[in-house]
């Protein structure tokens, strides 16, 4: 029996000018916690863009390489670069097969790339990704519209309700913010 890896709570909220965006360090396989402390937002082309990621570690390390040279070859254009890379994405035998979902945020956007080859803009600037990204995203909708939280405050909290809810999300949170 293949052992299933299931991982993570990513959330992206964009607020007044500002963009956070942050996710749980577990990773739990089949019944068991095997990671608690991964990272899974990075910083890419000169710390402008964040990436964070859902599904096969793996995989999302291989995308998130070639988003990274997206970056490079169109000079830091997220969208250009998520647009690219969906496309390459969709079209590709071998990326095809690839089991990940990226969340992508510069200053103007904020994109969740999945492996069907959608870029999908949220309307009300928020994504949530993985296990627990349900979670997230409803507490990050409430909180942002009944609070005067930051934007890496509402992530902050909306991971930390979404781990109190999902049993494969920990309290062990990682936020990354662009101003």
């Amino acid at each position: 029996m293949k052992p299933t890896i299931i991982s993570t709570t990513i959330l992206a909220v964009r607020k007044n000018g500002h963009v956070a965006i942050g996710g749980d360090g577990q990773v739990t396989m089949n019944a068991a916690v095997v990671k608690k402390d991964a990272k899974k937002i990075r910083k890419l082309y000169h710390d402008k863009v964040i990436v964070g990621f859902a599904g096969s570690s793996a995989d999302a390390f291989a995308l998130m390489e070639r988003f990274d040279a997206k970056l490079e070859q169109y000079q830091g254009n997220v969208l250009r670069s998520a647009h690219e890379l969906a496309k390459e994405w969709r079209t590709d035998k071998i990326l095809r097969r690839l089991e990940s979902l990226l969340v992508v945020v510069d200053k103007n956007y904020s994109f969740l790339i999945s492996g069907g080859g959608d870029v999908i803009e949220p309307d009300d600037g928020i994504i949530g990704i993985g296990s627990g990204g349900s979670y997230a995203i409803a507490a990050a909708r409430a909180l942002i519209k009944h609070s005067s939280l930051t934007a890496k405050e509402v992530v902050e909290e909306s991971l930390n309700i979404a781990a109190d809810i999902c049993i494969y999300t920990n309290k062990n949170i990682k936020v990354e913010e662009i101003k």
